[in-house]
């Protein structure tokens, strides 16, 4: 066998991830702000999540479903919502969300899972996602 045909990629351990749903929960208080944060591994599936008291409660399913579609797509949720406009199928894509407050985590080159942040207007939605990610220092 060709060693060629094999990649290794990083993935998001239970730990970071929680590490990552408490950075986004204070960003969230410190905004004054009821949200629902989700985070997925490099395969898609959920590692964490919480729903603040007072967060509505579709923003539990959007939360993962933003988190499902920056991994998905490699690309912040908010950039697919804009696609939206043009390409009009990519709503279709099952469990999925495309809107703001879906982040990629980069990590060495490859994405190494996702956050998904609701509840908030969506700007305020992608922010608490950015300030979270740059605690953690991890890119997106």
């Amino acid at each position: 066998m060709s060693k060629d045909m094999w990649r290794t990629w990083p993935s998001l351990t239970a730990d970071g991830a929680q590490c990552l749903i408490d950075a986004a929960d204070a960003e969230a208080r410190r905004m004054g702000l009821a949200l629902s944060l989700a985070v997925v591994d490099a395969a898609g599936v959920l590692l964490a999540f919480r729903r603040s008291d007072g967060a509505p409660p579709a923003s539990a399913d959007a939360a993962i479903g933003k988190a499902g579609a920056a991994l998905a797509f490699g690309r912040p949720s908010g950039e697919l919502e804009d696609a939206l406009a043009s390409r009009p199928a990519l709503a279709t894509l099952g469990g999925r969300t495309m809107m703001r407050g879906g982040l990629p985590l980069r990590v060495g080159g490859g994405v190494a899972g996702a956050i998904g942040v609701s509840g908030a207007r969506p700007e305020q939605d992608e922010a608490v996602a950015i300030r979270a990610l740059a605690a953690m220092e991890i890119g997106t």
